[in-house]
């Protein structure tokens, strides 16, 4: 059997949140990812998540229809204690970005969570000019004054967005989501320099490279039609199966799972504070966390960070 409490805890930079590394990402929920998801499937996987002392639970306005992922999430936080979870959602995508249709989407989020307040709201995925769109910052500062919002954050949209990262403490940001794994490592460059210099709390999405890091995948791995991977270049996904076999051969430890060791790789990186996978099952919410008892990556299986 699983021991409980099996993952760690890192500040998510300058708030006052301690944050499980790993954390729950929910984009699965809306049926996305080819699979959709019965409340008692979800009521399972986060009280198991919750065993093994994860507290982190990433959300959408947009993952599915009607705020799904948010309505499932919120019918399981009914039975829970609130403060046992930090719950963080987006914004941008399901109405826009100006003031009064995010501050309608905030309210829809809070109803279909359940929840009184939300411990990060963050601008989702949205262009520079989307970004700067007159008083967003100054009324989501407001519905933090109100107690509706703890900490604002930003999902960025490429890796390599250092206009939106680098104005995080003007605008009053404390969180910067971004893609980032072993495959993908761009925001090493920029973003992750910023966000230590201006200790941003980092969520890393995608640490599986969409699952492709979980070494399972043939070069002609196949997907139903309503999992949003349905749509690759078939070169695409034979050049990234070889790529993830070369780094299971020449990194990862013998008697290592491969997805495991991608989390963990993840959090080996010092602007990393929680890595967010998706999880289908209940022994994938574990495997998850199994890898925050991989405290680092060997050395001599790691690449250095230069």
């Amino acid at each position: 059997m699983e021991r409980e409490r099996a993952v760690k805890y890192r500040r998510l930079g300058r708030t006052d949140l301690k944050v499980s590394v790993v954390g729950v990402g929910t984009w699965q929920f809306g049926g996305d990812w080819g699979k959709d998801f019965a409340q008692d499937e979800v009521d399972a996987m986060l009280a198991r998540a919750r065993e093994l002392g994860i507290n982190l639970i990433d959300t959408s306005a947009c993952y599915g229809p009607d705020h799904l992922s948010e309505a499932l999430i919120g019918k399981f936080l009914e039975g829970q204690r609130r403060e046992d979870w930090i719950i963080a959602t987006k914004f941008g995508h399901v109405r826009g970005w100006k003031p009064d249709e995010v501050r309608r989407t905030i309210e829809d989020s809070l109803r279909a969570l359940r929840t009184d307040y939300l411990d990060i709201l963050q601008f989702h995925s949205g262009s520079d000019e989307d970004f700067d769109t007159e008083g967003l910052w100054e009324m989501l500062q407001r519905q933090v004054e109100a107690g509706k919002l703890r900490h604002l954050g930003t999902s960025i949209g490429y890796n390599d967005n250092l206009y939106e990262t680098a104005k995080s403490m003007e605008v009053g940001v404390s969180v910067i989501q971004v893609v980032y794994n072993r495959l993908d490592r761009k925001p090493e460059e920029r973003v992750f320099p910023s966000c230590q210099e201006q200790d941003l709390g980092v969520l890393a999405r995608v640490p599986l490279a969409s699952g492709f890091l979980s070494g399972k995948y043939g070069p002609d791995a196949t997907f139903p039609d309503n999992d949003v991977r349905s749509g690759r270049d078939r070169e695409r996904i034979r050049s990234t199966v070889e790529q993830v076999q070369k780094i299971k051969e020449a990194e990862v430890p013998d008697g290592m799972e491969m997805a495991q060791w991608a989390l963990a790789w993840c959090l080996t990186h010092p602007a990393v504070t929680c890595v967010i996978p998706g999880c289908k099952s209940v022994q994938q919410v574990e495997s998850n966390a199994g890898a925050a008892d991989l405290d680092r990556v060997p050395d001599d299986h790691k690449q250095a960070w230069e």
